[in-house]
């Protein structure tokens, strides 16, 4: 058989007409294949042990070779529109259909790929191209498993790279629209001959032969007809919106157990919503269900997850990536790992898309995603009587936000968390918005609920998005409300730093213990203004615990220093994060002759300031993951945040509070029931010990009100390390320069 083409080649190449011959050679292999259908008796035969692989092989061979004798011409040789006249590919798109004999689909998509892949012509502008294209696409993707899902990923592949280098052909392959009255751009080759220009808007009859070939027609009409021995086969209607097309079966092939093949087909989506043509863009979301279908696919894999996961299982497969969708194999093993894995993958791969997609897309596949999502999936969870559905909704929410990384995406999370009311809030107001559930969650009965919905917010708050900062505190404290009004404001901190005037810091409140265990290091200023300032700044908040409630430096505990290096970095993150924002150097000036109007820190800080106030009384992983909120907090470089949160010495308005007036009245409540606690300071190194893992965590009475001192100790330090890191050499506001060395 090889010879016998070799032959034919030889011939066509040396002979007066090579098209005749080339042409012949084409017809005949076709006829072959035809015969096949007409002579076989056996249906059991499989594809690949009949000639039909090897007949079809030649006609590629064939239309390749021709295409390269045509191309000094840059027309379209006689073999390639006896191909497009009849209706080759709808016919061979008919015989994979039947799967006659077994294996003919497989053989089918790879003629397919193999043809639209190596024919440099422009062939999916034809009608009696693209309709068998879409055709072959509802045969594959249809569920996972398929015996030809790697012909179906190539053959898709192929079509994608054709749409990347003429975006005009998605909506051609999406929904078998002709292109009417439209001409081909320049491609380097000429437009087809006149006698198959016609060829794009209709398909020419069966038996019609090419004009100027008359001595072929008995040839033409020797190709027998295929319908006696073809199984019956129904064909549907022509793909329509929401119907099986090209992105459908993508999406089918992504669901595939074959990774390196799920793997391609997610490339693939993602080169189409990376298409830079604005038409394409909004084909793609206007006229196709690519985004609904998406995020469908996240809610999905959502649902097939056990309704209870704990948070902590949630935690240890933070980091999934969608190249990589696998769960660890070292981690320890819970119910539902892969198919957590599974959903955090996918909601991997939806924020690359938005993140590569056209703007146009970007944005409407951010909408699917929190309209499907967030709004009809979590947000039932989230308000959800059950406690177990709260607490896995809002684990797996974290994570989500820990994951996510594009800016539209983030905006409609924002937006979901938030709500669009950009007003201050009043004590009187009785929203239930989701915010405000969720910010009442952080003060739920339910420590647990409490601790994971606190996670929550401290996530929002490293987002790089002004709008959580904004939502949750700043909008609270702007016109600097909690400053009592009529008092002239101080030219300097040492104005403001009397400590006898204080009515907590009394000579015998001093007397009895209240001393700072360690002398901070130097601040980091040349002026002695600004040194004194900082100084006893960062003395406020280490002088607050009393010497009998400390325990860190018995134990040799990396002390202070340690938290001034932490909170250094932390602090640079931060300002880097927030510099583009464009967040005022210093506060808002006081109107003396403002009326004073009633101030309120808003929910969040409520809630925080209230949580901070029972520190004695609640567990030590609750303390921790309040005390964590409020660090974050403090390190916003924002003047009101600053003054709010880290100057003890405002003037604060009547009924109001600020963070450090909140530990004063917990330090007076401590100084109280250490009287009523035998042995406290030895009970109190021992809980420290245990909590540091040194001896074992036996119980011990007043442990709740003992971890909570270790806690407000600790929590007291690293204040005052922040406020170290934020005060500039000659002001109290943002100009922040680093330390010197040694002192960090």
């Amino acid at each position: 058989m090889l010879s016998r083409l070799g032959a034919l080649l030889q011939e066509a190449v040396g002979a007066r007409e090579p098209s005749i011959d080339l042409l012949q050679a084409f017809v005949e292999h076709w006829k072959g294949i035809t015969h096949y259908y007409i002579e076989s008796t056996d249906e059991n035969t499989p594809a690949k042990k009949t000639d039909i692989p090897w007949r079809l092989k030649q006609m590629l061979d064939i239309l390749v070779y021709e295409e390269k004798q045509q191309a000094s011409s840059g027309e379209a040789g006689p073999c390639l529109e006896y191909l497009l006249q009849h209706k080759i590919l709808e016919t061979l798109c008919t015989l994979g259909k039947a799967e006659y004999p077994p294996g003919m689909r497989q053989q089918v998509f790879q003629f397919f790929s193999k043809v639209l892949a190596q024919v440099q012509h422009p062939l999916l502008h034809y009608l009696s191209v693209h309709r068998p294209v879409q055709k072959l696409l509802r045969l594959g993707g249809t569920a996972p498993g398929s015996l030809t899902e790697k012909e179906e990923v190539q053959f898709t592949s192929v079509l994608c790279s054709k749409i990347q280098q003429d975006p005009e052909l998605l909506a051609y392959i999406l929904e078998g629209k002709k292109m009417i009255g439209k001409k081909k751009t320049a491609r380097g080759s000429a437009a087809p001959p006149k006698d198959i220009a016609g060829y794009r808007d209709k398909d020419c009859p069966h038996s019609d032969a090419p004009s100027g070939d008359p001595g072929l027609d008995k040839e033409y009409h020797g190709v027998p007809a295929l319908s006696v021995h073809l199984p019956a086969v129904t064909e549907g209607p022509e793909s329509g919106p929401g119907e099986s097309n090209l992105i459908t079966s993508l999406l089918g092939l992504c669901k595939s157990k074959k990774s390196r093949l799920a793997l391609k087909a997610q490339e693939n989506i993602l080169l189409l919503v990376s298409l830079a043509s604005p038409a394409a863009a909004t084909y793609l979301t206007q006229s196709t269900s690519c985004c609904t279908a998406i995020a469908e696919h996240l809610c999905q894999l959502y649902r097939s997850m056990p309704a209870c996961l704990d948070p902590a299982d949630i935690a240890t497969l933070e980091g999934i990536s969608w190249r990589l969708p696998s769960a660890p194999s070292d981690e320890t093993a819970f119910p539902g790992k892969e198919a957590l894995a599974a959903f955090l993958g996918w909601f991997d791969y939806c924020d690359h898309l938005i993140t590569e997609a056209h703007t146009v897309v970007a944005d409407a596949l951010a909408r699917a995603v929190a309209e499907k999502l967030f709004v009809e999936t979590l947000q039932p969870q989230l308000l959800h009587v059950s406690e177990q559905s709260i607490l896995t909704s809002t684990a797996l929410l974290t994570v989500l936000l820990r994951q996510l990384r594009s800016p539209a995406l983030l905006q409609e999370a924002m937006t979901f968390l938030l709500g669009t009311d950009q007003q201050p809030a009043s004590k009187e107001d009785s929203s239930h918005t989701l915010g405000t559930h969720l910010i009442m969650h952080c003060d739920h009965l339910s420590d647990e609920i409490s601790i994971a919905t606190l996670r929550l917010f401290e996530e929002l708050l490293q987002k790089p998005h002004e709008r959580a900062i904004r939502s949750l505190v700043l909008q609270n404290l702007e016109g600097r409300l909690y400053v009592a009004r009529g008092s002239p404001e101080p030219e300097s901190y040492e104005d403001n730093l009397d400590l006898e005037e204080d009515p907590y810091f009394t000579d015998g409140f001093l007397d009895s213990g209240l001393q700072p265990s360690t002398k901070p290091p130097p601040a980091p200023a040349t002026s002695s203004d600004g040194k004194t300032a900082v100084t006893e700044i960062v003395n406020s908040f280490l002088c607050l615990v009393p010497e009998e409630a400390k325990t860190s430096a018995f134990l040799e505990e990396n002390g202070y220093d340690t938290y001034v290096h932490d909170a250094y970095g932390l602090f640079q993150e931060c300002s880097s994060r927030v510099a583009h924002w464009g967040w005022p150097l210093g506060p808002a000036p006081l109107d003396s002759h403002e009326p004073e109007r009633p101030f309120f820190e808003g929910r969040f800080l409520q809630v925080l300031f209230d949580r901070i106030a029972r520190i004695l009384d609640q567990p030590y992983s609750l303390n921790l993951q309040v005390t964590s909120v409020l660090s974050r907090l403090a390190l916003f470089p924002h003047p009101h945040i600053h003054e709010y949160l880290l100057d003890p010495y405002i003037s604060l308005a009547p009924g109001c509070r600020s963070l450090f007036s909140v530990l004063v009245r917990v330090i007076g409540d401590l100084m109280q029931r250490i009287q009523r606690v035998p042995q406290f300071s030895g009970k109190l190194l021992l809980v420290r010990k245990q909590l540091m893992g040194q001896i074992p965590g036996e119980h011990l009475d007043h442990q709740t009100l003992l971890q909570g001192v270790v806690v407000l100790e600790e929590f007291c330090k690293e204040l005052a390390a922040i406020a170290f890191v934020k005060f500039p050499p000659h002001g109290p506001y943002l100009n922040f320069s680093p330390p010197p060395e040694g002192q960090v």
